[in-house]
Formats: C-alpha cells, sequence, structure tokens
C-alpha cells in the first residue's frame, strides 16, 4: 500500500533519527530522502518540532512502543506490552529518546498518541489485576512504576550501566520480568 507524502515524510525523518539523533534531521533533508522537493515537508509540518512530534506520535501509536495489542490474552498484556517497550527502546534509542524526553511545545498529535497509548496501558494494567497477576492498587500508579521500571532499565542498559555479564547480572528485559513475577507474587 503506498504511502501518503505526510507518511514518507515520517519515515525520512525516523531514518535520519535513527542515524543521528535530532540534530540530524532537517526539512531539507528529510524531503530529499522521501523523494519529494524541499519544500513539500513545509507543507505537512510547521517546523522541525512539528515533525519531530509526529515521529513520537507515530512510535506512541504502533504497540511495539508501549500500548498492548488489543489481541493479547488480557492478563499477559500489560507484561507482553513492557517486553515490546523494551526491544523498541534497544532497538531505536534515538526514537526512545525522543518519544519518552521533554517536549518543550505543546502538539495535539502528539498528546493525543500519548493519551491513548497510555490509557490502553493502564487498560492492560487493570486486566492483569483483575487476574490476580499484578497487585490491587491505584492501576494509574501501578503503570507509572511498570514504566518506570522499564525505561530506568532501558536507560541503563543504553548507558552500559547493565548487562547480562555484568552490573545487574541482567538485561532490561530480565528486569521488566522479575519485576512481573516479584509483582504477581511467584518467586522463581
Amino acid at each position: 500500500m503506498p504511502k501518503t507524502t505526510r507518511e514518507s515524510l515520517v519515515a525520512a525523518a525516523a531514518e535520519l533519527l535513527d542515524r543521528g539523533g535530532p540534530a540530524a534531521v532537517t526539512l531539507r533533508e528529510v524531503g530529499r530522502r522521501a523523494g519529494v522537493s524541499h519544500n513539500a515537508p513545509y507543507k505537512h509540518f510547521e517546523n522541525k518540532a512539528a515533525l519531530l512530534a509526529a515521529i513520537a506520535a507515530r512510535e506512541l501509536e504502533r504497540r511495539e512502543s508501549m500500548a498492548p495489542d488489543e489481541e493479547e490474552s488480557a492478563p499477559d498484556a500489560a507484561h507482553a506490552a513492557m517486553l515490546r517497550y523494551v526491544r523498541w527502546a534497544l532497538h531505536h534509542p534515538e526514537r526512545f529518546r525522543l518519544t519518552f524526553g521533554p517536549w518543550s511545545t505543546e502538539n495535539n498529535e502528539l498528546t493525543e498518541a500519548a493519551t491513548h497509548a497510555r490509557a490502553r496501558f493502564i487498560r492492560a494494567v487493570q486486566a492483569a489485576q483483575a487476574a490476580g497477576r499484578l497487585p490491587q492498587a491505584d492501576p494509574e500508579r501501578m503503570s507509572a512504576l511498570l514504566l518506570a521500571l522499564a525505561h530506568g532499565a532501558v536507560q541503563l542498559q543504553l548507558s552500559g550501566h547493565l548487562s547480562r555479564q555484568g552490573k545487574g547480572r541482567a538485561a532490561a528485559k530480565n528486569l521488566v520480568d522479575d519485576l512481573f513475577r516479584y509483582l504477581g507474587g511467584t518467586s522463581h
């Protein structure tokens, strides 16, 4: 299925981001890589910040960044979502930093995507709680706890402060598994 010009621009910008961080993303280069005129990006994005927000929104809408897949079994959807989040973040560290980093400007597209992804994750946490896989607690706080552990573990692994053979004797994925196991009341 052919991509729209906007989708092609966002994909080209994500590739540039992956290669060199936000500094590598210029609207002119994005247009060149997408095979459109150098002015085309300006027809779809007010500025670079809007283009970067579109990348972050796209990442939040994809199920591998955080939100559970609607098809997954409800009790395990939160755990599976966190494991996908870790894989995605380690595979796309610049997208991870962009998506979950600070934003100084308001962007409706990004706000909507973040709100929707968070709501889906909270529903998955509630399903895990109902199934006894997570303790009964405020689902918003439990979601924040799970995300904080996964986010922090990814940061530690990306910076070399966590590895299976060294510090922590675990990878980020292992810590997510541990947290779900500990919170679920099993220990092995």
